[in-house]
């Protein structure tokens, strides 16, 4: 009889004495919480990081009329007088 007790007990889906899984299924949990919160924090971080890369608001005035000119949204003519008003600003 005490070895079908034994028996049943080790059966038993909620005994967890002694067979270290529940411990792993925390430490798991844990982990995956504490990757999404570093991957959350460096999203976050990164938009706000100065050298990251540029939006239109932190380019200067001369990059957004080389990339203008580049792009042929003004000719020369325009760009060489806008340039010049910007040195002497």
């Amino acid at each position: 009889m005490n070895q079908l007790a034994l028996v049943i007990i080790q059966m038993d889906p909620n005994h967890h004495m002694g067979d270290g899984w529940l411990t792993v299924g925390w430490i798991f949990w844990v982990l995956v919480i504490l990757l999404l919160f570093t991957l959350i924090w460096f999203l976050f971080k990164k938009g706000k990081d100065p050298e990251s890369s540029p939006s239109e608001s932190q380019k200067t005035a001369k990059e957004i009329l080389d990339e203008r000119y580049a792009r042929g949204e003004i000719d020369d003519e325009e760009y060489q007088r806008r340039k010049k008003e910007l040195r002497e600003k």
